[in-house]
């Protein structure tokens, strides 16, 4: 076990790699996938729609490329400030995912408002994360989930707005990420950094289903 910072990792050899495998995977994917989604925005969307398919694109390759370094890399100063960015790029995440679905209903201010409002909590937590490292780390997760289930409160305004099937993936994807915080926490079980991160990967892929298909089946005028 290392500590640095009052901050304790205890991953062996084999537990490290079977977390880089699933960061590769889940950054090759993310990469295809951001590349794929923006080909079709372009082809298919107004400008407003492109924008959030890039906001969106932008954030899952940058929270998945960062917790990749943070994961891989040698405990030091450096991956101390990495820590900082990996947990504050999660917020980011979060946002990012809201605002293809939230950006379609821009026309109504409720849905305006609920834009508005998850990425200046992102914002918040954001500060939180890079000015208290290390601290109100449950404070954290707490937020990560109110702002994932967030959602609910606008779930009749969004319905109207985007296909069914993305409604269901969004869902599905939100199930998976709060399981996945089961095995976030659960320190003592070998290999749950792994696959905590394999559920992240899982929920992500998920979500992206619900953002590719809004955008195809919008398209198609179903």
């Amino acid at each position: 076990m290392t500590e640095f910072n009052g901050i304790r990792w205890a991953y062996d050899k084999y537990e490290l790699i079977a977390d880089g495998v699933v960061h590769g995977v889940g950054l090759a994917f993310a990469l295809i996938g951001a590349t794929v989604l923006i080909f079709y925005a372009t082809l298919w969307s107004s400008h407003g729609e492109l924008a959030a398919a890039w906001i969106y694109s932008v954030g899952l390759v940058l929270t998945i490329g960062i917790s990749f370094s943070y994961n891989a890399w040698p405990v030091s100063r450096t991956k101390w400030f990495l820590r900082r960015l990996d947990h504050s790029s999660i917020f980011i995440l979060i946002a990012a995912t809201y605002t293809p679905f939230l950006e379609r209903g821009a026309d109504n201010p409720l849905l305006l408002g609920m834009l508005i409002g998850i990425w200046a909590i992102a914002a918040l937590g954001i500060l939180l994360k890079c000015a208290f490292p290390g601290r109100y780390d449950k404070l954290a997760i707490l937020l990560y989930l109110g702002m994932g289930w967030s959602g609910i409160l606008v779930a009749g305004p969004v319905a109207e707005r985007i296909p069914y099937v993305s409604m269901l993936l969004i869902l599905v994807g939100g199930v998976i990420y709060s399981l996945g915080v089961i095995f976030h926490v659960w320190e003592k079980l070998r290999f749950q950094n792994a696959i905590w991160h394999g559920f992240v990967v899982a929920a992500a892929a998920v979500h992206y289903s619900a953002v590719l298909t809004c955008f195809s089946m919008a398209n198609a005028g179903l």
